[in-house]
Formats: C-alpha cells, sequence, structure tokens
C-alpha cells in the first residue's frame, strides 16, 4: 500500500498553503495498493516533534476501501455524505489542523491503515480509541512524510 501527496514529496517540505501560516487546508492524498479485503481505512495525522510530545493534527476513520485519496481541502460536510468520520484533534477541534510549530523543523506523518473492519466509534472520538478499535483489524499500512517550519 503506498501514500502520496502531489503538493510535496516525501520527506519534502509541506507548503505553506496547507498549514497554519496559510489557509489551513488539508493537501491533497492519493493511496493505491489497498488489499482487496479492506473494508475501511483509517488516515492519522501527527507531529511527533512538538514540545510537549506526539501531537495529533487529524483523525478520519471508516474511509470506503473503494476511495483513492482526498482532494486538497476536503470538507467535513464531503466526508459525512461519504459516512466518513473525523475524531477530535490536539487541537481541541473536529477535522484538519495544518502544521503550526512553535519552533523549528517539524516532521508530520500521515498514515493510512487498512482495516478488515468499520470502526464502530462516535464523531470526535479520539486517537486512543481509534488505535484501541483498529488492534487486530490492520491489514496492511502506508506512511507519507512531509516537513514543515515557520518563516518569521
Amino acid at each position: 500500500m503506498k501514500i502520496e501527496s502531489p503538493a510535496f514529496p516525501h520527506g519534502g517540505m509541506i507548503p505553506s498553503l496547507y498549514s497554519c501560516d496559510g489557509e489551513n487546508i488539508s493537501p491533497e492524498l492519493v493511496w493505491k495498493d489497498v488489499p482487496p479485503q479492506t473494508k475501511s481505512l483509517v488516515l492519522l495525522c501527527e507531529d511527533p516533534d512538538a514540545p510537549m510530545g506526539l501531537f495529533v493534527h487529524w483523525i478520519v476513520f471508516n474511509i470506503p476501501a473503494s476511495l483513492s485519496g482526498f482532494p486538497a481541502g476536503v470538507s467535513t460536510k464531503e466526508l459525512l455524505r461519504l459516512s466518513i468520520k473525523q475524531g477530535r484533534t490536539d487541537f481541541g477541534s473536529i477535522g484538519y489542523g495544518g502544521p503550526c510549530p512553535p519552533s523549528g523543523t517539524h516532521r508530520y506523518f500521515f498514515r493510512l491503515y487498512a482495516l478488515d473492519n468499520l470502526l464502530s466509534l462516535a464523531e470526535g472520538s479520539n486517537r486512543a480509541q481509534v488505535l484501541k478499535a483498529m488492534e487486530g483489524h490492520v491489514l496492511s499500512h502506508a506512511e507519507l512524510m512531509g516537513t514543515y517550519h515557520r518563516k518569521r
């Protein structure tokens, strides 16, 4: 399984458009080679370099296995129309929150998981709840990492 973004290469700099310095919209993401027995996908975006430890920027779950990506700036309304749920981020909100490091260059990992089930969780579930529900159901996973630093 593979996840990519036309907006930045793996290991490359995430454009400011997708950060708190820009429009703070999610980047376009595309994935392929999802296992045929996949029932749903989970997407997590996390910053392990945050001062207080891992910081969650986006949680998306119950993504249909038939979907091959998200357009840039995908809206909560569009995700709900597709019965896709989002979790509560460390910003305290539901939906994408872009890179916004207080200092230095941070890494942002977009991790995609193929599951053999749908998650019986409510909109707004947190990272720990999503990871717990995923246990024993991960068929495959893929990762895209981008970096970001704020220009001051």
